[in-house]
């Protein structure tokens, strides 16, 4: 079973409080309400991304290090912190910027995995939709942006790119596994 995260959380709360609205038979309300959850439930989803992604590249860069808090600190200070919407070219429908990033045995490694399962090619397209739709919420004035997807799209999305984000940290070991070989 797949531990259950605030985004999780905040999509079963919202649907909860949907449902009391709609008891009321407040439909204004309910609009206000559904309009600025989307909002939050895709940001959410997309910093959630974002923690994860990091923090498990920095795990990963402890272990192979052996711990080297030294290298680790420089790796989170140059390449980690503030960097995140830099590894991704969120306008494409494939992740091979941010794998390029690991070298080209890395990336071979996993456009092979990708071309394999179907399920982390399409998880890849909703991670990176996810992105791309948060950059536009946040770059074009927030307040008034028109999000299109319903919350159920948008969490959806977010269950289907929680296939990579759980995936990465594991392709990592297991190409330094076969290259070690």
């Amino acid at each position: 079973m797949i531990e259950e995260t605030g985004v999780d959380r905040l999509y079963k709360e919202f649907k909860s409080l949907i449902e009391y609205i709609e008891k009321g038979e407040e439909i204004s309300l309910r609009n206000t309400v559904d309009e600025n959850f989307r909002k939050a439930l895709l940001l959410s989803a997309a910093s959630y991304f974002e923690y994860r992604i990091t923090s498990d590249i920095l795990e990963y860069m402890s272990e192979i290090s052996n711990k080297n808090e030294l290298l680790v600190s420089f790796i989170n200070n140059k390449a980690i912190s503030r960097q995140y919407h830099t590894y991704f070219n969120w306008k494409e429908t494939n992740a091979n910027s941010f794998f390029g990033l690991f070298g080209d045995i890395f990336s071979a490694f996993i456009k092979q995995e990708v071309k394999n399962s179907e399920q982390l090619s399409s998880s890849i397209k909703a991670f990176l939709e996810i992105g791309r739709e948060r950059n536009r919420l946040v770059h074009q004035d927030f307040g008034t942006f028109s999000l299109e997807k319903t919350s159920d799209e948008i969490y959806q999305l977010y269950r289907d790119a929680l296939v990579f984000v759980n995936a990465l940290p594991n392709k990592l070991r297991q190409c330094l596994q076969n290259n070690e070989a």
